[in-house]
């Protein structure tokens, strides 16, 4: 075993450590005491924050897919630096800013806090479109072409399974990332787990911190490892080990 596997299980093994101490700490000090004294609430401050990343996420995954694809076509290829950005603007302006400009003109409530988590989506979706698709061999799409294929059955036969991993990718860190973010959604009437997160820190109330804190990283784990298990089932084998291969290579 090297010295970078060594430091690896290291890490691992200290995150482990401190992960139990800290679940420890919290169930003796009945820190979850809201989920199991309001489960009523608790289930629809959950159910909103799904709706806010569900939605959200779901129309910037239609969006950004096709538009990805639209732009890495060779008739529209010079329009590609001005989409990514124009999409970019999302990652630049700081999260409570957007959720203010959306406010400002959509008001208080569910729909300000969508737009704005819809906004704040598009760039890793669009880029990882962008990106996967460029980096397709020409020589394979040119082998397709030459065995009689479509630019529409190259496209599906051949474009998007190859570059299906950065696609996943993409729309697995924008998911991870609006599960965070829609906790500001309460700031802007929007609901969600942030309703508890922010009355803990208002009223000093650390259940009401944890309550809402711990199921929102939960949640952002758990929809991880979904989309790692979907990007396994749907990559090709070989692609996926070469993937594998140039990270860890770096």
């Amino acid at each position: 075993m090297n010295s970078k596997k060594i430091i690896a299980v290291a890490v691992k093994l200290f995150f482990w450590l401190l992960l139990i101490a800290f679940f420890w700490w919290s169930f003796t000090n009945d820190m979850f005491s809201r989920i199991s004294e309001e489960p009523v609430q608790f289930f629809n401050l959950l159910r909103d924050h799904l709706t806010l990343v569900g939605i959200s996420a779901g129309i910037a995954i239609l969006t950004s897919v096709p538009l990805g694809i639209l732009i890495t076509r060779a008739s529209l290829r010079k329009s590609e630096w001005l989409v990514v950005n124009i999409a970019n603007l999302g990652q630049t302006i700081p999260s409570l800013a957007i959720l203010a400009l959306a406010m400002g003109f959509l008001g208080i409530g569910l729909k300000a806090a969508i737009v704005a988590l819809y906004i704040y989506s598009l760039l890793p979706i669009l880029q990882n479109t962008v990106a996967g698709l460029d980096s397709v061999n020409p020589e394979t799409k040119d082998a397709a072409k030459g065995m009689g294929l479509t630019p529409l059955q190259i496209l599906f036969k051949v474009e998007l399974p190859s570059a299906a991993y950065s696609i996943i990718a993409g729309i697995r860190t924008a998911v991870v990332l609006n599960i965070g973010t829609a906790a500001l959604a309460y700031l802007i009437g929007g609901g969600g787990l942030g309703v508890w997160i922010f009355t803990g820190i208002q009223l000093f109330d650390n259940s009401y911190l944890i309550s809402g804190a711990v199921p929102v990283t939960l949640l952002a784990i758990g929809v991880d490892f979904l989309f790692r298990g979907i990007q396994y089932l749907l990559v090709p084998k070989g692609l996926r080990l070469a993937q594998q291969a140039a990270i860890e290579s770096v």
